[in-house]
């Protein structure tokens, strides 16, 4: 719930370069990319598990994941952006 988002993230502030040179564009995408977790799990796990308690799935996405992007991910992120 932690360590994919950031991968993902700083993987894609990389990539991006290959894109685009706007920093805002590159940044946008890294933030999608690391926020692709929380925004398509929900829905994937009320598809392939309907059984699966959203008590527990739910909760992941949104209590751990999103904070933890928004104070830790962001900031990495950019600084990616600029060093590359």
């Amino acid at each position: 719930a932690i360590l994919i988002p950031l991968f993902n993230g700083c993987l894609f502030a990389i990539l991006s370069s290959l894109i685009t040179d706007d920093i805002s564009n590159r940044f946008m995408f890294a933030i999608l990319a690391a926020s692709a977790s929380y925004i398509a799990v929900p829905a994937a796990m009320k598809i392939t598990v309907p059984k699966a308690n959203p008590g527990l799935f739910l909760p992941m996405a949104l209590a751990v994941t999103f904070p933890v992007n928004i104070t830790i991910g962001m900031p990495i992120y950019f600084l990616i952006i600029k060093t590359f």
